[in-house]
C-alpha cells in the first residue's frame, strides 16, 4: 500500500528514503554515441539544460540527436533522497523523476530549440505518468539553471498550453523549477546510460510519444 500511495503522490522530506552520502555505484566516463565526457566540468562555453519527459531512455535518444547537442547523460532530479538508485526512484519513494542533462553549445543550438523538443516529444498534461508509465518518477519538468532560461521555459509553457488548449488537451502539468542545492541533478546508473543506442540496446523500449502539436518557437521571456 505504501508503495501504490508514492506511484501518485510525492513523498514530503520526512517520508522519502534518507539515501546515502555517495553514489552507490559508478558511472562510465564517456558518451557511448557522441564519445564526449558524461560528467563534468564540461569546457565553459557549453551551457547545461535538464528534462524530465518520462521514461529516460527514449528521452535521451531525442536528445543526443538534436543538433547542437554535446554529450547528454539520464539521472535523477526534483527529490529528496541523496544518490538514489533506480529501484528506489521507481518506488516512489524519493521523489525524484528521470531526467535528461542535455549539455549543448550555444552556437549551434538555443534553449528555445531544445524546449520545443522537449514539448514535441512527450504529453506534458498527463500528471504522474506518460502513456503506459505510470508513477511520480514520469511527471514532466524542466529544471533551470539561469533567472533567464526559467523566465523562457515559463514563456514557452504558456505559448504551448495555448496551442494545446485550442488542440483539446488539458492543463500542462510539467514543474518548472530552478536547479541547485535543493534539486540536484544525480546520474544514473551506467546500464541506463545511452540505453538505446545502437551498441546496447536498438529495438528496446521507448514509451516517449508527443502529442503531434507543434509548438511555437522564439518566445520572449514574460517581463518580470
Amino acid at each position: 500500500m505504501l508503495f501504490n500511495r508514492f506511484k501518485n503522490a510525492l513523498p514530503s522530506p520526512d517520508e522519502a528514503l534518507k539515501g546515502r552520502p555517495e553514489p552507490a555505484f559508478t558511472v562510465p566516463d564517456r558518451h557511448t554515441v557522441l564519445g564526449t565526457p558524461l560528467l563534468g566540468p564540461y569546457p565553459e562555453h557549453l551551457r547545461v539544460a535538464d528534462f524530465g519527459l518520462g521514461c529516460f531512455w527514449g528521452a535521451e535518444r531525442k536528445f543526443w540527436q538534436a543538433e547542437g547537442v554535446w554529450t547528454t547523460l539520464v539521472g535523477y532530479q526534483g527529490g529528496h533522497t541523496p544518490n538514489p538508485t533506480y529501484e528506489e526512484v521507481c518506488s516512489g519513494l524519493t521523489g525524484h523523476t528521470e531526467a535528461v542533462r542535455v549539455v549543448y553549445d550555444p552556437a549551434k543550438t538555443s534553449y528555445e530549440a531544445l524546449l520545443k523538443l522537449f514539448w514535441e516529444s512527450h504529453d506534458p498534461t498527463q500528471g504522474f505518468r506518460q502513456g503506459n508509465d505510470t508513477g511520480t518518477q514520469y511527471r514532466s519538468a524542466i529544471y533551470t539553471h539561469s533567472p533567464t532560461d526559467q523566465q523562457t521555459a515559463e514563456a514557452s509553457r504558456a505559448a504551448y498550453q495555448s496551442v494545446l488548449t485550442s488542440s483539446g488537451y488539458g492543463d500542462i502539468t510539467t514543474e518548472i523549477l530552478p536547479t541547485g542545492p535543493e534539486r540536484p541533478f544525480y546520474a544514473a546508473e551506467g546500464y541506463h546510460q545511452q540505453y538505446l543506442s545502437d551498441t546496447k540496446n536498438p529495438g528496446g523500449y521507448c514509451g516517449i510519444g508527443g502529442t503531434g502539436v507543434s509548438c511555437p518557437v522564439g518566445v520572449a521571456p514574460i517581463d518580470s
